[in-house]
């Protein structure tokens, strides 16, 4: 038998310190809204359009796994994934995390399989896309000091700090918001930039510097304004809005432009500063600028947000329903909020979270959130305003029962069949069963057309524009994976990786079956790899180690995808487990012994292995094959 003992693999490793130290239901936690669910968690898979919680967080294995994307792996993997990092970013936020000073890395890589086939940075290398988000990151982190030294210039600084002073924003806000000031100038941040000797590549990219037409040198993209960072969930900054000091100058705001590491669609303003509240209170309130968001945290609404523009996308809606179950939508004026509704019903209507349009002009004159929460008594309105807030459904019903009461039979049965078809094309049979029934009851009450017609206009309209390819009852393509059948090889895999101490009762020729070269899926053949590598350097191959060994997304899918599988199909009970590595043992000796008939009888001593033998073929295979076990040849090859 191959020996189980020995240190624990990745004691001293950084990456193993960070795994060991991180929570991974924390920091999913911290990042996505989770529900227990037994001794587990669930969450909207963010890595796919989930609309009911298919994401499983297993504590006791430190992983996540998404059922309907194939999703999965440890902490780092999940950074790397959700924030677009490469692997050395992800290991220093978590380290940072967890107050853990990493050791410096050298460019070296392992000859081992358990860091085969890695991707992005690794080992102190990166590749060229990690780099360059990398840089720019820099470039924004960089040219944020930049601005905020030029705030607290005494001189440059003096006309953004009278105009945010005669906004009443105070010093705490200025340093939460990490509020700055573009200087008077064209060539403030290109000067900066070349004086500490930096490539002014990634402040292109990201629209800090631009070229001038003539090729006569670069000039600053922001000039004479106050600068409100913008952050991502985790405080990184990724663009910049900037807002007119003088009245003369247009447009008012300006927008970094979209780039590589900036999404207009998909980034709220402020998210960083109130997701925690978000998450706490399970309440988002949307403003429609930087300033009404900082004048709500000044007056402790802490949970709200901004769009980065007038209107709400389809991105901001995803991100917002993995953080809460409400979000409120807060507008100035009647006809805002009613242009609101509409669109609110657009972006929202089929996600699994309730949507509330508040208009301040209900209740107040004041022009918007930052001018009434800085009046006497402005607080108490802010909140009565947000409790009265409408179901933006009910003011488009309330239009149609208008519209209705002044039309003849004709006119009556157009509208309503124009509105059906509105709801079918919003999305209307991607509504969870009980808010459809609910739906649909409101729709027979307001236009006195009883339940059954509505339903059937329903049914017609779907099938006039049901796209080519979709299901007969009506639903759209799903994000969902195909489902591979799991062989016995493979889930042999997966009890190892449950169940480290199996191995041990293999035989001699019963490595084979759980052996790289003899699996076709590539990712499969990795994670065969890295459980053979663990197990010849005398290391424990739990699904832990596996996951901490590679950076390979694909890998990691893979090997949570196995260990999942067997779970599930064992109730994850050592009984269950046992059983199935006994059953699916067998079902690998009998569809080998059917493959090479003579093998059975020969009782393994013609042309058979020694144990120390295959050890060594495994040893010399690894270091042909360097650190890819994809490069593996398949069987037959």
């Amino acid at each position: 038998m191959l020996p189980m003992q020995g240190r624990t693999f990745g004691q001293t490793d950084d990456r193993q310190r960070v795994l060991d130290a991180t929570d991974i239901v924390r920091l999913i936690g911290d990042h996505l809204a989770i529900k227990p669910k037994g001794r587990e968690f669930v969450s909207l898979c963010p890595f796919h359009d989930d609309h009911k919680p298919s994401m499983n967080i297993v504590p006791h294995k430190q992983i996540y796994h998404c059922f309907s994307c194939g999703a999965g792996g440890n902490a780092i993997s999940f950074v790397m994934n959700y924030h677009k990092m490469g692997f050395g970013e992800a290991l220093k936020y978590l380290a940072e995390r967890a107050q853990i000073t990493l050791t410096p890395w050298k460019p070296q890589r392992s000859a081992s399989f358990s860091r085969g086939g890695e991707e992005g940075e690794q080992d102190g290398y990166e590749s060229d896309e990690t780099t360059s988000r990398s840089a720019m990151l820099g470039a924004s982190g960089t040219a944020q000091g930049f601005f905020r030294a030029i705030l607290e210039h005494e001189q440059h600084g003096a006309a953004a700090r009278a105009v945010l002073a005669k906004r009443g924003v105070s010093q705490e806000m200025i340093d939460l918001f990490q509020i700055g000031a573009a200087p008077d100038r064209w060539d403030g941040l290109v000067l900066t930039i070349n004086n500490k000797g930096l490539s002014l590549d990634p402040y292109r990219a990201t629209g800090l510097v631009k070229a001038r037409e003539n090729g006569g040198g670069f000039y600053d993209g922001f000039r004479n304004r106050v600068m409100f960072p913008i952050q991502d969930q985790i405080g990184r900054i990724i663009g910049f809005g900037g807002r007119r000091i003088n009245d003369e100058d247009e447009p008012k705001y300006i927008n970094s432009a979209e780039s590589a590491i900036f999404d207009k669609s998909t980034t709220l303003y402020g998210l960083h500063q109130a997701a925690q509240e978000i998450r706490k209170t399970r309440i988002a309130i949307i403003t429609e600028g930087y300033m009404d968001t900082i004048a709500c945290h000044q007056a402790g609404v802490k949970n709200a947000v901004a769009t980065l523009g007038t209107a709400m996308t389809a991105g901001n809606a995803k991100v917002l329903r993995r953080l809460c179950d409400t979000v409120v939508l807060l507008f100035d004026g009647d006809d805002a909020g009613q242009k609101a509704a509409e669109r609110a019903v657009e972006v929202f209507f089929a996600e699994p979270v309730d949507v509330r349009i508040a208009t301040l002009s209900t209740m107040t004159d004041a022009k918007d959130p930052d001018e009434l929460l800085k009046r006497e008594g402005g607080r108490e309105v802010f909140d009565r305003v947000i409790a009265k807030a409408t179901d933006p459904l009910e003011l488009l019903f309330s239009r149609v029962r208008t519209q209705i009461g002044g039309g003849g039979l004709s006119a009556r049965a157009r509208i309503v069949e124009d509105f059906i078809a509105k709801l079918v094309d919003l999305g209307l049979e991607r509504v969870d069963k009980i808010r459809y029934q609910l739906i649909l009851k409101r729709l027979s009450q307001i236009t006195d057309v009883d339940w059954e017609t509505i339903a059937t206009l329903i049914s017609q309209r779907r099938a006039r524009v049901r796209p080519a390819g979709m299901a007969a009852g009506g639903a759209q393509p799903s994000a969902e994976i195909e489902r591979k059948p799991v062989g016995a090889g493979e889930l042999l895999l997966g009890c190892i990786l449950n169940d480290p101490a199996l191995p041990a009762s293999l035989t001699e020729e019963d490595w084979e079956l759980i052996e790289p070269e003899s699996f076709e899926d590539a990712d499969v053949r990795q994670v065969a790899g890295t459980i053979s590598g663990l197990i010849i350097d005398e290391h424990s191959p739990s699904l832990a180690a596996v996951l901490a060994a590679t950076e390979d997304s694909g890998v990691q899918r893979a090997a949570t995808r196995l260990s999942s599988e067997v779970d599930r199909m064992t109730n994850a009970t050592p009984e269950g487990l046992a059983r199935l590595w006994t059953d699916r043992l067998k079902d690998a000796r009998a569809a080998r012994s059917r493959a090479t008939p003579g093998a059975a009888a020969s009782g393994g001593d013609s042309g058979e292995e020694s144990l120390t033998q295959r050890i060594e073929r495994l040893r010399s295979l690894r270091s042909r094959h360097g650190d890819d076990p994809r490069a593996i040849p398949r069987p037959g090859s």
